[in-house]
């Protein structure tokens, strides 16, 4: 049985990680990241990132807003244009605490409730 505290600690980092999961888990916003990371620092704008994928401008703007929306994207404006810049690991510790929640919780198991999460996924 999971101590009660660990529990509210776990689900209110799973709360706060969530908007992180939903934007993380889309394969047209994961690009985006890549290529907000391969910009580096100075960030790119939206035409230079519609040049890199086969999706319109307006459909990178909604990507971006999500994953600004989740923190994960910075805006930065220059004169009229608008330049995005990952800023992901200002969300790293919220990750690390919900794994060190889970890492946890499992090491509080018994040995039989342990190894049922280590098993295989293919069995």
């Amino acid at each position: 049985m999971i101590h009660k505290e660990k529990m509210q600690s776990a689900i209110k980092n799973f709360e706060e990680c969530s908007p992180l999961f939903t934007a993380l888990g889309d394969k047209v916003r994961q690009k985006l990241i890549l290529d907000l990371a391969d910009a580096g620092f100075k960030g790119i704008n939206v035409q230079n990132l519609a040049a890199k994928s086969l999706l319109s401008r307006p459909a990178i703007s909604h990507h971006l807003k999500l994953l600004k929306d989740a923190g994960i994207v910075d805006l930065t404006k220059k004169g009229t244009e608008s330049f995005y810049r990952l800023c992901i690991v200002d969300k790293l510790p919220i990750f690390k605490r919900l794994i060190e929640d889970i890492e946890s919780i499992i090491a509080d198991m018994d040995d039989e409730e342990r190894k049922f999460f280590y098993r295989k996924t293919s069995e």
